[in-house]
């Protein structure tokens, strides 16, 4: 299943996206809550209403996690999840409005991350192309970048600065970084020459380095990087010019409000 490439805002969107405007969080918070009451009220009924385990189905479907991967991960029937979403077509029944506990739980247990996912599914990319850039600023060159990933040096160009991904993509990105963001690319073998011309290349494209982002923040779109430290405050624009790094949003806009009293 193919993610739209602009989500309205909302539960998807909050998991997917990161993104954590009112309406987003609201969505959110109203979906964990709907899940956990959902659970604990499976704990004691013989049957229970079919309706919360129906809407998660559906939200996960938002997500991208489609009905049939769900009943998969939840180790129930498909038939069953057809009959809730959709009820029985041919015997003209309308969906299920009760279900077991057992089958609730399972159902309620899949949750929207991304290790839930199809791996040929298509996510926001923008937390891939962070880091791999992140790596290329540290003197990783792309070639053994793309090497390491088993990804033809093409492929990888368009990687680097691609809006979406496949998720296999994503969990190969994010254990790249992981495992190479304290390594100095030299020590590692990369030759120098070729790491100094890889720091050159993201300096002229301005990708911002490791030290740059936070873990909270490098898959968020509407996340700056921080690059003096100071971002965001009078202090950061004196040090983007000492450090001769193009003033940063976050920074222009704090050198246009007014000092404090």
């Amino acid at each position: 299943m193919t993610a739209p490439a602009s989500r309205p805002h909302g539960n998807a969107k909050y998991h997917l996206e990161r993104c954590r405007c009112l309406v987003c969080c609201k969505a959110a918070s109203d979906y964990d809550n709907n899940r956990r009451r959902a659970i604990a009220y499976g704990r004691w009924q013989p049957f229970v209403d079919a309706e919360p385990v129906r809407q998660h189905v559906r939200a996960l479907g938002d997500f991208g996690i489609g009905w049939i991967r769900t009943a998969k991960l939840a180790g129930v029937s498909t038939g069953g999840v057809s009959k809730l979403l959709y009820g029985d077509r041919p015997r003209g029944l309308a969906p299920t409005k009760r279900v077991r506990p057992d089958t609730a739980l399972k159902l309620l247990a899949v949750e929207p991350v991304l290790e839930n996912l199809g791996d040929r599914t298509t996510i926001n990319g923008t937390g891939t192309r962070r880091r791999l850039q992140a790596l290329v600023c540290a003197g990783w060159t792309q070639s053994e970048l793309a090497r390491r990933m088993g990804m033809n040096r093409a492929n990888f160009a368009r990687t680097i600065v691609s809006s979406l991904v496949e998720v296999a993509t994503v969990k190969a990105v994010r254990a790249l970084y992981d495992e190479l963001w304290r390594v100095d690319p030299v020590a590692a073998g990369v030759p120098e020459f070729r790491a100094a011309a890889a720091r050159l290349i993201a300096e002229s494209n301005r990708w911002a380095p490791v030290g740059a982002w936070d873990d909270d923040q490098i898959d968020d779109p509407e996340a700056y990087p921080d690059w003096t430290g100071w971002c965001g405050t009078p202090r950061g624009r004196a040090i983007h010019y000492r450090i001769k790094v193009p003033v940063c949003q976050p920074c222009r806009q704090a050198a246009t409000q007014p000092a404090a009293a």
